[in-house]
C-alpha cells in the first residue's frame, strides 16, 4: 500500500498539460496563491462529470478566497478539447493519461469492493437521472478520488484521499479547509 500525502508535506512541483496547452509548470502557474487540486478519474465518468459541474457551479467559493483550481483528470488533451472549449471551464483541467501525477500525489486506485461500493453505484444511478451519459472509457475503472489544499509555500494545508469513487468532498467543505 503506497503512504499517503499528510498535512504539512511539501507539495511536488510537477509539468502538465491542459487540453489547450502544453508543458505548463504547476508552482509558476499557482504562483504565490493557494491551490486546490482536485483528483478525479476522467472525463466520460459520469460521477466525475457531475463533479466537475458542482465545481464549476460553485466556482465563486473559491474566487472569493483567491484560489486557483486544478482538476486533474485521467483523460487524454484530445479528448476534452473535443468536448469543451477553454472558456466553458473557469479552472484548470490537468490532462494526465499516464497518471504520472495521480502517482507523485499518491493517489492510487481502489479494488473493485470499492469500485463496487453502494455510495458510488448510487452516484452514478443519480448522474443518470439528471441526464448525464458515460463517455469514452479512459484511466482506471477503479481510480479513487482525492483532494489537497496547497498554501502559497507549496505545503499541504488539508489533504483528503476518497475511500469510493464518489467520496469528493462538496466545494464548500473544501473551501472551509483553505487558511485565511
Amino acid at each position: 500500500m503506497t503512504i499517503q500525502l499528510q498535512q504539512g508535506d511539501k507539495a511536488a512541483d510537477f509539468v502538465y498539460d491542459t487540453p489547450w496547452e502544453t508543458g505548463q509548470n504547476f508552482y509558476a502557474s499557482a504562483g504565490k496563491k493557494t491551490a486546490v487540486l482536485v483528483f478525479l478519474r476522467y472525463l466520460g465518468c459520469p460521477v466525475c462529470q457531475v463533479e466537475m459541474a458542482n465545481l464549476k457551479l460553485e466556482i465563486s467559493l473559491f474566487e472569493e478566497k483567491g484560489v486557483q483550481l486544478f482538476v486533474f483528470l485521467q483523460s487524454s488533451p484530445d479528448t476534452i478539447a473535443a468536448s469543451a472549449s477553454q472558456a466553458d471551464w473557469p479552472f484548470t483541467i490537468v490532462c494526465d493519461p499516464q497518471e504520472e501525477i495521480f502517482q507523485l500525489y499518491r493517489v492510487a486506485p481502489g479494488g473493485v469492493l470499492k469500485y463496487l461500493h453502494p455510495a458510488g453505484l448510487l452516484a452514478t444511478i443519480n448522474a443518470t437521472v439528471k441526464g448525464v451519459r458515460h463517455g469514452k472509457f479512459e484511466g482506471r475503472e477503479t481510480q479513487l478520488p482525492a483532494v489537497f489544499v496547497v498554501g502559497p509555500d507549496k505545503t499541504i494545508q488539508w489533504v483528503y484521499y476518497g475511500k469510493t469513487l464518489s467520496d469528493v468532498p462538496v466545494p464548500a467543505a473544501i473551501v472551509e479547509k483553505i487558511a485565511g
